[in-house]
């Protein structure tokens, strides 16, 4: 089990704390589209408000790869926090980050205030952990408080070459649900513990199919990557998608589910059409068929009718669920059956349900069941890696409690 220090276990009245927080938000023409990771951050920056702390945000935003580029600024997340909070948040506008903005800015700060750090990534030495920019936010600084779980997966100076400078570092509330949840959850699971795996790529998955067959007691295979597990078991798979290096590791997989006693599930019937759709929410044209009987000049893009019926059955019954990737093409609407299928079973089940980052958490927001998941998580990468039990660097830098 991990046992972090978390912003429950401190009080930073009258100290300055920097708190790393996921402000990767979509912009168009300067405008944040999506605003669900700033509300995310609410709940701990509060908490620091109101212990009385001095709260100084930071985060990165996009790409720069060490430039300071205008478009990327996070000056827009200052102007909408400000509005979030009904306080102001006062945006240090530095090039560097680190500067005389910043500094200037914390020297005035009273209990309670909210300052904002430009763009972590303007620095180029931010994603390669280098120790003077680490040293320079740590300066800021008497506690650190990480909450970018989007982030925990890479060793960088604002998540955790700043901890070796300052002497408290905690985890944020949405770091602590990511551990309790996706951490603790998988690996000490009540039982039945079904897992569903889907998306397009089996190489993405590869550690993680490997690591949850030890854990779970059902696995799901759904998506595009189902097609490279059902060529390794002999059927033909027309033009759909396949991995071709993989078939080798998909039959060791089979054989492991078998070895362990555990059930692996494929589909069994999909919706196949001529070509992939262009643009993606097109038109097209479908058939429902058997696996046993794919044309040989048509692709399967969704899990088909029979399958769903069999996945939602498989879920009824377990006691945890976690589903990591989406059924088929779920940006079209006449290839989303599958994974709204999928997503309706979990948010009908009393099961926990934790829903792994990146494209099934867009799946199940878009399609309107975020509300019905126990926690849906704000990684991709990081979920991916926490599934694969590996340990995340940003997790890992945390006080032990």
């Amino acid at each position: 089990m991990l046992n972090k220090k978390s912003v429950d276990d401190i009080n930073v009245k009258g100290q300055r704390v920097l708190v790393r927080c996921d402000f990767n938000v979509p912009l168009k023409d300067g405008k944040i589209t999506d605003e669900n990771r700033l509300v995310a951050a609410l709940p701990t920056i509060k908490k620091l408000i109101a212990d009385g702390g001095k709260v100084i945000l930071c985060s990165h935003l996009g790409k720069p790869k060490g430039e300071p580029k205008p478009e990327l600024s996070l000056a827009p997340v200052a102007k909408r926090l400000s509005e979030l909070l009904g306080q102001e948040v006062k945006f240090a506008a530095d090039p560097e980050v680190v500067g005389p903005n910043a500094k200037a800015a914390v020297e005035a700060m009273k209990d309670g205030d909210v300052v904002l750090l430009e763009n972590t990534r303007y620095r180029a030495e931010e994603t390669k952990n280098g120790e003077a920019f680490s040293k320079e936010l740590a300066s800021l600084a008497d506690v650190f408080v990480n909450d970018a779980f989007g982030t925990a997966h890479r060793a960088h100076c604002s998540n955790v070459g700043v901890t070796q400078y300052v002497k408290t570092s905690v985890v944020g509330y949405l770091m602590q649900k990511e551990i309790d949840f996706l951490g603790n959850a998988v690996n000490n699971p009540e039982r039945p513990f079904v897992a569903i795996l889907g998306g397009a790529k089996v190489a993405d998955k590869l550690n993680v199919i490997n690591n949850l067959l030890e854990k779970c007691d059902t696995l799901i295979i759904g998506g595009g990557m189902a097609f490279t597990f059902l060529k390794a078991k002999g059927y033909e798979v027309g033009a759909s998608l396949v991995d071709d290096e993989k078939i080798d590791y998909c039959k060791e997989m089979m054989a492991k589910a078998e070895k362990l006693g555990k059930n692996l599930m494929l589909p069994v019937d999909t919706v196949a059409a001529k070509a992939f759709p262009n643009p993606i929410d097109a038109e097209i044209e479908v058939v429902e068929v058997s696996v046993e009987a794919m044309p040989a000049d048509m692709m399967g893009l969704d899990i088909g009718p029979k399958t769903a019926e069999a996945y939602a059955d498989a879920v009824k019954s377990a006691k945890t669920v976690v589903w990591n990737g989406p059924m088929g093409v779920f940006e079209n609407p006449v290839l989303a059956k599958g994974t709204i299928a999928v997503a309706k079973s979990l948010a009908e089940t009393d099961a926990t349900t934790i829903i792994g980052g990146g494209d099934s958490a867009a799946a199940v927001n878009t399609l309107g069941f975020g509300d019905k998941m126990t926690h849906i998580s704000t990684g991709g990468g990081a979920s991916l890696e926490f599934l694969e039990g590996k340990e995340l660097p940003g997790v890992a830098a945390a006080n032990d409690k």
